[in-house]
């Protein structure tokens, strides 16, 4: 019955986000469509389709491509209304304003400063940090010692471009505030991060956040959350997000009690950034490949394999140990799955 009801909600998520999608677009124009026409195409069992639409979503999803498509928007708005004005003028009549491309901003406010930018959603309010892009290697480097995995070599030098990412895990509140309610396998607590969401309930979510705000969050790629989670050009080195002691900020099998935690419990890491150790797996955009040698410009994962999705941070529960928890450690899932207590998300904003 329990999976019953999840099913039941999620099909009602999934068909008010395909009404929501009637709303005009404005900078995720192009990420959001082409990840609905994915979905559709998965509903269909159209998997290859699927796929394919998913690595073109990727061609959206860094923030220099995401720019493009807004200049490219924005040169044909004014295109568009030069057109009508020269078209008033030749007829002898007024010229029409344009209509209004902003989606629905009630309830929805920002302010932003150099360093964060702080949305308001409903009465959710949430953090998004400002990180410095730069080059860093990725992967089993020297302070993880010998608690590397195999899928975390070859160490490799990664360059990736600034971004804002989440001061926290997406809250339930947040998530009630976007999506209109509770998700029912959540362990309840307002300011606990969201648990038993699958890769593509957060892409459901983004996009309704994106409809609400006009802007373009996503999830972080794999390079971008190892990046944040080091400390970007901050990072003094450490094993674990913010310390060489894990219990300094992370909620793991050895001190969590078997539950999860409200956000902002541990210490933060040099960038201002909680619970990147513990507390929930958060996912990655990326789907799950082995590593290459060469140097990377924003990598966003395998381009071709199967519907594994990375997962990224490690958890509260009595089988996560502290190697887990490390800031190379890689883990994944089917973007399917849903079932598991101790998946959730952060999100990431272009400037």
């Amino acid at each position: 019955m329990k999976e019953m009801n999840r099913k039941v909600l999620f099909a009602g998520l999934v068909t008010v986000m395909m009404m929501a999608a009637g709303t005009a677009m404005g900078q995720y124009d192009c990420y959001n469509p082409t990840m609905r026409a994915a979905k559709a195409s998965y509903d269909k069992g159209d998997y290859k389709r699927a796929e394919q639409l998913y690595r073109e979503a990727s061609e959206c999803y860094d923030c220099t491509a995401q720019q493009k498509v807004q200049a490219k928007r924005k040169a044909a708005e004014s295109k568009k209304a030069l057109q009508s004005k020269q078209d008033a003028q030749n007829s002898g009549k007024k010229p029409q304003k344009p209509t209004s491309s902003k989606p629905d901003k009630m309830k929805v406010s920002s302010y932003k400063s150099e360093e964060e930018w702080v949305f308001t959603v409903g009465k959710a309010t949430f953090k998004m940090v400002w990180v410095e892009g730069g080059t860093f290697t990725m992967g089993c480097t020297s302070e993880q010692g010998g608690d590397c995995d195999d899928n975390e070599k070859p160490a490799h030098s990664v360059t990736v471009s600034s971004y804002y990412i989440g001061e926290t895990e997406v809250t339930q509140a947040l998530w009630k505030a976007v999506m209109g309610g509770d998700n029912p396998y959540f362990i309840k607590g307002d300011n606990f991060p969201v648990n038993g969401v699958s890769w593509y309930d957060a892409q459901m979510f983004i996009e309704e956040l994106n409809r609400l705000t006009g802007h373009t969050f996503r999830l972080p790629t794999e390079a971008e959350w190892e990046y944040a989670a080091r400390g970007g050009s901050k990072s003094r080195g450490y094993k674990y997000s913010g310390s060489d002691s894990i219990d300094d900020v992370a909620w793991y099998a050895s001190n969590s009690g078997d539950k999860p935690h409200a956000v902002k419990g541990k210490q933060a890491n040099e960038l201002g950034l909680y619970d990147m150790c513990g507390n929930v797996w958060e996912w990655c955009w990326d789907r799950y490949g082995d590593y290459s040698s060469g140097l990377q410009q924003d990598p966003k994962g395998s381009a071709s394999g199967n519907g594994n999705r990375v997962l990224r941070g490690g958890n509260w529960t009595k089988y996560c140990l502290a190697m887990y928890c490390r800031v190379s450690f890689r883990h994944y899932k089917d973007f399917r799955t849903h079932d598991s207590d101790c998946f959730g998300f952060r999100l990431v904003l272009c400037p």
